[in-house]
């Protein structure tokens, strides 16, 4: 082969990798977004983010993460036909699971006095994971609203996740519940950063005494960074929507929670997806898999 032969085909393979590189998926940036008990806001705060999201003009989906007790479905009034348990089951794919939610968020709901994550069996697992794993819709940004507290659902989807954020009211439980599940995070699963949003707040200073307290115990007892995302003050407007079963951003974008959620949205944007991630959900299924969410010796 000659000098110039061997550049020709260095060069065509070079546009092919090229090319390649132009077809491949984006990696998908993953957020978790849970708490250490309920009531405090959550599956409002994972609504409002993914739509503001989608109202900046990404590609999110929303996944209701609390296999057993779902209610991102009824918050946005949405009637499904299937859930995750139907997928787990094998009566239907991921896909079929899908419905459009404001702005185009697509919001793949769960079941509702179902079994929980921790309930699954190992078949049921190989289930779940293949269903990602096939999925071929292009995404951005996919949002998990786990359920609150340390059940193993959530350990899974928090440690699978590139972002984990906890949400947290002034009430003192929900302070003591934050510090043990971020505890549990720490030192049993290996995660070190988690991000802080005070929810239903009244005054900066309130959001600020919030994110100092859980901080300095923290940093006193947990090898573990927190980072402090911002608050969502206390609403009417929010309350509202939650009746209209609307999300604020989209029923009253000019209320203050609205505005908040969407300064929440353009913080999330900028944390992108770390090197390294690969496109779709295949990073995501790999997570779970190595989170311990498959059985031992069990393979998808």
């Amino acid at each position: 082969m000659s000098h110039s032969e061997f550049k020709g085909g260095d060069a065509a393979s070079g546009q092919a990798a090229g090319l390649r590189r132009l077809r491949a998926p984006k990696p998908v940036q993953v957020i978790a977004v849970t708490s250490g008990k309920g009531g405090v806001g959550k599956t409002s705060v994972s609504v409002n983010l993914a739509v503001s999201m989608a109202q900046a003009g990404k590609r999110v989906m929303l996944l209701d993460g609390d296999l057993g007790l779902a209610n991102v479905d009824v918050m946005l009034g949405l009637q499904p036909t299937y859930n995750l348990s139907h997928v787990i089951a094998g009566q239907c794919t991921l896909d079929d699971t899908i419905i459009e939610g404001p702005s185009g968020v697509m919001v793949v709901p769960a079941s509702s006095g179902k079994r929980n994550m921790a309930e699954l069996s190992g078949a049921e697992h190989i289930g779940l994971v293949r269903a990602f794993s096939e999925l071929q819709r292009p995404l951005d940004t996919l949002i998990v609203d786990t359920a609150a507290g340390i059940a193993d659902s959530v350990i899974t989807f928090s440690q699978a996740s590139q972002q984990v954020v906890v949400v947290v009211t002034s009430d003192p439980q929900s302070l003591t519940d934050a510090y043990a599940l971020i505890k549990v995070l720490n030192r049993d699963h290996g995660i070190y950063r988690v991000h802080v949003l005070a929810n239903q707040v009244h005054a900066p200073r309130e959001a600020n005494e919030i994110f100092e307290n859980l901080r300095r115990v923290a940093e006193r007892f947990l090898d573990v960074t927190l980072s402090s995302i911002g608050f969502v003050p206390h609403d009417d407007w929010l309350k509202r929507a939650v009746r209209r079963q609307r999300a604020v951003v989209d029923a009253y974008p000019a209320a203050p929670s609205a505005i908040a959620f969407r300064e929440l949205a353009a913080t999330a944007m900028n944390w992108g997806a770390p090197l390294g991630a690969r496109g779709n959900l295949e990073f995501f299924v790999e997570r779970l898999i190595g989170t311990g969410a498959l059985p031992a010796g069990v393979s998808a």
